[in-house]
């Protein structure tokens, strides 16, 4: 697998989405956030140094698996 090539995509629906890289390894740890307000997209990509993702807010999330909201209507 070219983790290079794995893109996603967050677009904030509210002020204040922040979106938390995790590293890799042993240990997983915070190494990089970054805050969203509402309209603002963030493209970026899995590397040899980020793992995983955290999203906090409101906001949509792109994958190649798909989209997911990380919240319902009903919220």
């Amino acid at each position: 697998m070219d983790i290079g090539q794995e893109y996603f995509l967050v677009k904030a629906k509210e002020n204040g989405v922040h979106v938390i890289g995790l590293t890799r390894g042993a240990d997983t740890r915070f190494h990089h956030t970054e805050k969203l307000d509402k309209g603002e997209i963030m493209i970026a990509q899995f590397t040899e140094h980020t793992s995983a993702i955290k999203v906090r807010g409101k906001a949509v999330v792109w994958t190649k698996f798909g989209r997911v909201d990380t919240y319902s209507e009903d919220d």
